[in-house]
């Protein structure tokens, strides 16, 4: 599957649905989606993003799902049977998350602080510290866990896979991963 530059501009500050559903252990959170995800309807969907190998090879996932072509009502549901979950800080699909404004990550912090609270899950992870710095007014923060809570869940900040983030490999976000998903007993 593939799309002309044309197509994906299309999608611009489209929206994607939040993966979620009571019970989740461990919910990613991404910056905000890209084309090719409002596209796709999948979360981290960009064929070169590392987002889903490197929870393969963490154990957080069996196998790498076919994600470029956009997940079907089955592996929406197996992620969801993981105990997983997937939402973004900004709702709006950019072509780059540099697009975003300072205001629109601290209120999407805000508003995420309130989902999480109402969705309950065990542990979150922010895949992106320098959207967290911006968003959660954390000029200092540093990847792992973080001292403070969301929405009472335990809190952590994961590297983002994107390829622009080239001094992370498969395998160290697999480690990065893999750290909160033992704190949510999803792996």
């Amino acid at each position: 599957m593939g799309f002309t530059r044309a197509e994906l501009l299309a999608f611009r500050d489209a929206t994607v649905p939040d993966l979620v559903r009571p019970g989740l252990g461990l919910l990613f959170v991404g910056i905000n989606p890209g084309l090719w995800t409002a596209a796709t309807r999948t979360h981290f969907a960009y064929p070169g993003n590392r987002f889903y190998p490197a929870l393969a090879a963490a154990g957080i996932l069996d196998r790498v799902p076919d994600f470029a072509r956009g997940f079907d009502d089955a592996d929406r549901a197996a992620f969801l049977d993981r105990g997983l979950g997937i939402s973004n800080l900004v709702h709006r699909a950019t072509a780059r998350a540099d697009e975003l404004s300072r205001d629109e990550l601290r209120e999407g912090a805000r508003r995420l602080e309130t989902d999480v609270a109402a969705w309950h899950p065990r542990v979150v992870a922010i895949v992106g510290l320098t959207a967290y710095r911006q968003g959660f007014g954390r000029g200092r923060a540093r990847v792992g866990r973080q001292e403070e809570r969301l929405g009472g869940s335990e809190l952590w900040v994961v590297p983002n896979p994107s390829g622009l983030n080239a001094h992370d490999t498969v395998a160290t976000l697999a480690a990065a991963y893999a750290e909160p998903a033992r704190a949510a007993g999803v792996i």
